[in-house]
């Protein structure tokens, strides 16, 4: 029996599989955006059986620096999608990732659409709404506030729906 062999049937994957999933979700990541290192590092995370790992592991298993690390983590964790915890009775960060961290990531971009409807505003309120500009941010905002609702009915939904299948955390 081969190790992926062995690993599968104890409910384990391989290091090989792990790491061929951290780096193509890595890479789907990069493609929507998000910086190369943090997107590796979100990845170990969520493929990992406990959800955390301390910067030494995730070093190792990414074969990076641990200031690539701390880089990473301070991005994620500003993005709301990863937490920094104290590892019990030691001096060590553990880097966490929850269950519904999309969720979390998602809802927190609620102050980020209600500034940027902000910013919309005041530019038609300066440009005036009868110019070209000034129709093309209020058609913006219009956007905005309509997501802002959206995103507010879908979080809720989503919920009641994440209860069904998963239960109750």
């Amino acid at each position: 029996m081969t190790e992926e062999e062995t690993s599968a049937t104890q409910g384990r994957p391989d290091a090989e599989a792990v790491s061929r999933f951290v780096e193509k979700f890595a890479s789907h990541l990069v493609e929507a955006g998000m910086p190369r290192m943090p997107a590796r590092i979100f990845a170990a995370l969520l493929s990992s059986d406990s959800g955390a790992l301390t910067a030494a592991e995730l070093g190792e298993q990414l074969r990076v620096s641990p200031a690539a690390v701390s880089g990473a983590v301070r991005y994620l964790s500003q993005q709301h999608m990863v937490n920094r915890e104290r590892e019990p009775g030691t001096r060590r960060d553990i880097f966490r990732v929850h269950s519904n961290q999309w969720y979390e990531a998602l809802g927190n971009r609620d102050g980020v659409l209600k500034r940027w409807e902000e910013a919309m505003r005041d530019g038609v309120l300066s440009l005036g709404e009868d110019t070209p500009a000034g129709r093309r941010l209020a058609e913006t905002l219009a956007f905005f506030e309509f997501v802002q609702g959206e995103l507010a009915g879908m979080m809720d939904r989503w919920r009641v729906h994440r209860e069904m299948l998963f239960g109750s955390e």
